[in-house]
């Protein structure tokens, strides 16, 4: 495992005003994550565990504290150049899973290529369609898929931009317990093939006791223990 980490988070604050009180969505974490590893964020909702992915995923700015992605400083940089820096180096898979029902599986897939103003190239496309077990649903749409397999849609088009982290924000909502096993299985098996860092926030404390690494958020801050998988068993 490499020494310099993808990500790296020290006293990170995400503090707003609401009314007349100032919400500490995040309010000193220190954190880092690694290729080849998988990490998840649990804790009741309101805990900051969006607020964290955001943050750590340059998707929204630290208000206070330390944030470096890729090798380089992010913190105090305007929402412009935060793009810039997150821009390939991410891939985003949300509990929704925001399919145009228009585009066929493949349609969907190369979409982010397509705002990178990167070139579709088909065989990374097959083997895209083949990582996520949709091969033989690629001119299929939406309407005609499950929900599993809406899901894995949405992790192929995360994939297509060659991420070197998958954030994960509360993926299995939506789905039934086997399904939810099926995704996180696959996230899994990206993490080891692939070398991507996972990043994944969930309510479910068994799919989380599969990743490497387990924290705990609560109002804004990671509360010990910073629990090995076998905690949660």
């Amino acid at each position: 495992m490499p020494t310099t980490p993808l990500i790296s988070g020290y006293g990170l604050q995400r503090h707003y005003r609401r009314g007349i009180e100032t919400v500490r969505a995040l309010d000193g974490v220190d954190l880092e994550i690694r290729a080849g590893e998988s990490l998840a964020v649990i804790g009741p909702s309101g805990s900051g565990k969006t607020t964290l992915l955001n943050v750590l995923a340059g998707l929204d700015a630290p208000t206070g504290g330390q944030l470096t992605i890729g090798g380089q400083r992010v913190d105090g940089l305007s929402e412009q150049q935060l793009t810039t820096v997150r821009r390939g180096f991410f891939g985003f898979v949300f509990q929704n899973f925001h399919l145009i029902p228009t585009l066929t599986v493949a349609e969907n897939i190369v979409l982010p290529l397509l705002f990178l103003r990167r070139p579709v190239v088909r065989h990374e496309v097959e083997q895209v369609l083949e990582a996520v077990g949709l091969s033989h649903r690629a001119h299929h749409y939406p309407r005609e898929l499950s929900g599993g397999q809406m899901q894995r849609v949405a992790v192929g088009r995360a994939l297509i931009v060659r991420p070197r982290v998958l954030v994960a924000d509360e993926p299995t909502g939506n789905l039934d317990t086997v399904t939810a096993d099926a995704i996180v299985s696959l996230f899994l098996t990206l993490v080891n093939r692939e070398g991507l860092a996972l990043l994944l926030s969930t309510h479910n404390l068994e799919l989380a006791s599969r990743c490497d690494r387990i924290i705990r958020l609560k109002d804004g801050q990671i509360v010990p223990p910073v629990s090995p998988p076998q905690s949660l068993r």
